[in-house]
């Protein structure tokens, strides 16, 4: 008789960088941990990797693309399908673009994938989170959205793949601010929050040239941290008992690229709750799902 575990996680983006190690400290905490990733074949190579770093590891694979909202919908009913609750839901993965891209939806990629795809993928499964203080929901923003803003009128930033990354991950902060706000509202007590891995090469360069990714490493180098570093920031927000919904943590080194865990600085935007609210309703619309809670 299959008996179901009793720690249930999904890490998106699973298989690489930050997501490989949140997938590792995740069973190392002893959650049964589901690794959302688009490649099975990059997934299952993972998974041997996480197995040998923690022989007793409990793991699953389901395939999402979360740029694809079909993708995410399918997800979720895959999901559905086979576990009766989720207790910590890490929104992780991420891309980092220098061109103008958009996905079948015509929604720039960034956007579609860091933001959309977590917000459909939240909404479709929080009914299976019990309301309970060790629940939580952790959104991975970046320190790229300190200098950015959302772009209603011109999701696509004018083509600029860099301004396009800091508008997704401020999204994806004021998406965790937001729905904390409505869980509180609500008289929930599971916790939304918000993290940043701070600096680290996790493969968020791969969409430069061979000469700029060295370039843009080189400048940066001695302010990156490892990717078991930068996902500790996650770790602390998914385990620890001393944190309260709406947090934002992240490293509290120099630029917050590195060092020990704690506050982070959040963009001034992110208290304009009419920002928040207007991106929210922009949310819905463009997943074509309403978020009850």
């Amino acid at each position: 008789m299959n008996t179901l575990p009793q720690k249930i996680a999904i890490v998106t983006g699973a298989n690489n960088g930050i997501g490989f190690e949140t997938t590792v400290g995740m069973v190392e905490a002893g959650y049964h941990v589901i690794m959302a990733c688009r490649s099975q074949e990059k997934a299952e190579a993972a998974k041997v990797d996480v197995t040998k770093r923690v022989p007793s590891a409990s793991l699953d694979i389901l395939l999402l693309d979360l740029s694809d909202l079909r993708s995410v919908r399918g997800f979720a009913e895959a999901f559905r399908a086979r576990y009766p609750k989720l207790d910590v839901l890490i929104n992780n993965a991420g891309i980092l673009l220098y061109s103008a891209q958009t996905n079948g939806d015509g929604v720039e990629l960034q956007f579609a994938t860091n933001h959309l795809g977590h917000f459909l993928l939240t909404s479709l499964l929080i009914d299976l989170i019990p309301d309970a203080p060790v629940s939580r929901i952790v959104s991975l923003s970046s320190i790229a959205h300190k200098s950015a803003s959302i772009h209603f009128e011109d999701l696509s930033c004018g083509g600029d793949g860099g301004t396009a990354y800091g508008q997704s991950k401020l999204a994806c902060l004021l998406f965790g601010d937001e729905l904390d706000r409505r869980l509180k509202a609500e008289g929930k007590v599971m916790k939304a929050l918000s993290v940043h891995p701070g600096g680290s090469d996790s493969g968020l360069f791969n969409d430069m040239d061979e000469g700029q990714r060295e370039a843009m490493k080189s400048q940066i180098a001695q302010l990156l941290h490892s990717n078991e570093e930068a996902a500790k920031p996650s770790l602390y927000a998914a385990l620890s008992a001393d944190v309260a919904g709406g947090d934002y943590y992240g490293p509290t080194g120099p630029e917050e690229m590195s060092g020990e865990v704690g506050a982070a600085e959040r963009n001034p935007i992110c208290g304009d709750l009419d920002v928040a609210q207007r991106l929210w309703r922009l949310s819905e619309d463009l997943t074509g799902q309403t978020f009850s809670i």
